[in-house]
């Protein structure tokens, strides 16, 4: 089986996990990023105001969704980029949240997704003072990118995965999370076995 997976990244415009402002998702086929895109999102109404803390770590502010499309019209877009793959988030916990909590919001299904946490295996994979995600990437050789830049988040999310799985000879993803001794969560509709 090849390493095949999907990494995904959110910024929020507040504390709410429906609050989605900006999405990055890089796809990886056969361990090598082959596509990459990333979206402003328009929060849904009661989810949109942006608190000053969060503005200050990603710098998004409310002029610059005031023209994307709100979650619920953009979901449809996520899922077909992802088109099946298990998804990979650095402490994939957030990332899934705000996946459910844009759809609960919003008043949309949550679609079926699989998914690993990047965060759980480099505590697996290095032996580092500190597993947040600029730090991790550098141990996978992924360094000087914009942290906080939902592409650029995703982009070394999935370096640390495809770097994992070469070090751990990680044949694909649901190897490398039996190798870790981490866990594929799931999230949305129970996924036919």
């Amino acid at each position: 089986m090849p390493l095949n997976f999907t990494a995904i990244d959110f910024e929020t415009a507040n504390s709410s996990s429906a609050s989605a402002c900006s999405v990055g998702l890089v796809k990886v086929v056969d361990g090598r990023v082959v596509d990459r895109v990333s979206w402003f999102i328009r929060p849904p109404a009661g989810h949109d105001y942006f608190n000053e803390w969060n503005t200050r770590i990603h710098g998004i502010v409310e002029s610059d969704v005031a023209g994307a499309l709100l979650w619920s019209e953009q979901l449809t877009d996520l899922v077909e980029f992802v088109d099946g793959d298990h998804l990979v988030a650095h402490n994939a916990g957030f990332d899934m949240g705000v996946i459910n909590g844009g759809c609960a919001a919003s008043f949309v299904e949550t679609p079926s997704f699989a998914y690993a946490c990047s965060l759980q295996i480099a505590r697996k994979t290095y032996n580092l003072d500190s597993y947040k995600l600029p730090v991790a990437a550098m141990a996978a050789g992924f360094e000087d990118f914009a942290h906080h830049d939902a592409l650029a988040d995703a982009e070394a999310c999935a370096a640390i995965i495809v770097h994992a799985a070469k070090r751990h000879e990680a044949s694909d993803l649901e190897h490398l999370v039996t190798i870790t001794g981490t866990k594929l969560g799931r999230i949305g509709a129970v996924l036919a076995a």
